[in-house]
């Protein structure tokens, strides 16, 4: 059996249908039930997993052979220190949860990091990789390295295979963030400046992430006992912005309306209304070199990146 923790989130529920739908039993882990997981028996309320005893940690996690830890903080709030409760659930939840998977008899814990753990921006022709040096930039990533070494502790003291993906913008129904809001845009038809950005993005869809994940939980590592090992994942190519919301408007229905401003006169903009970070995901590269994982297992996208945005903006909630 897998364990799926942040069930209900929008990887979550792809993760845990793709399993179901393959014929893998699967316990999904939510802090609460709600319209979507009530109905399924598979979904189990844990309440909050900064505060669950370590007895029931365990007992929920009886039997199974594998955990997938998707449960994280990812939004920064508007204010206050936004460093103490990531660390609570980013590094502290993530430990425990792998020192209870080993003790339940789990052989492999699946832990979805950040490309953001690599860093922020890369360069032409210089993709990340899982063998350079970590370079994260916010508490989100810092946190989500600081994992990653937790992770390395204990499966060097318990012998547990862990493995972590490092996920760049990954996309599906229920997606929300920047994404969400420049579907918003799109719909409504607002006007982009956007048509004169030449970057090269990573991203990944929740099928193909799924998708991934299987193959790791069905994969032999004997090797990878008592080790922590981080694999970049994403969709066969990368995109630019305006591919990106070319794409999404063809998934919509509607026109895509771009026009073009410099990316140095974008960058001019977002400093000035405190914006830097958002405008340098759209004007900025990110790209990631998949052939670590490719080539250790086999595994090339089934999705076609058309395909899975088109199912993502195809759902009536999600954006």
């Amino acid at each position: 059996m897998v364990v799926v923790t942040g069930a209900n989130g929008f990887i979550g529920r792809a993760v845990c249908a793709h399993l179901r739908s393959i014929g893998w039993p699967v316990r999904g882990l939510v802090r609460t039930l709600d319209r979507g997981t009530a109905a399924r028996v598979e979904f189990l309320p844990v309440g909050d997993l900064t505060v669950i005893g370590g007895h029931a940690l365990r007992n929920v996690l009886r039997g199974a052979t594998a955990v997938v830890h998707l449960a994280a903080h990812v939004h920064q709030p508007a204010n206050g220190d936004a460093l103490a409760p990531m660390r609570r659930i980013n590094v502290e939840v993530t430990e425990r949860i792998a020192r209870a998977a080993a003790a339940a008899g789990a052989t492999h814990c699946v832990f979805a990091s950040s490309v953001k753990v690599n860093g922020e921006v890369t360069l032409p022709g210089r993709p990340f990789r899982e063998s350079d040096p970590p370079d994260p930039h916010d508490d989100y990533a810092a946190t989500k390295w600081e994992a990653e070494q937790a992770l390395a502790a204990v499966a060097a003291e318990t012998g547990l295979r862990v493995t972590a993906l490092r996920l760049p913008l990954t996309y599906g129904p229920g997606v929300k963030g920047n994404l969400a809001t420049l579907a918003r845009a799109i719909r409504a038809g607002v006007p982009l400046p956007l048509a004169g950005i030449h970057n090269r993005r990573s991203v990944l869809g929740v099928g193909n992430c799924s998708a991934a994940i299987e193959t790791l939980l069905a994969s032999e590592d004997p090797d990878g006992l008592g080790r922590m090992t981080p694999y970049l994942v994403a969709d066969a190519e990368p995109v630019s912005t305006p591919e990106l919301v070319r794409a999404m408007a063809a998934a919509l229905g509607v026109n895509a309306r771009l026009f073009a401003v410099s990316p140095g006169l974008l960058r001019f903009a977002g400093a000035c209304i405190a914006q830097t970070p958002v405008v340098e995901r759209l004007v900025g590269s990110l790209e990631v070199d998949t052939t670590a994982f490719r080539t250790r297992f086999g595994w090339t996208p089934p999705v076609p990146f058309a395909d899975g945005l088109a199912a993502a903006l195809r759902e009536a909630s999600p954006l």
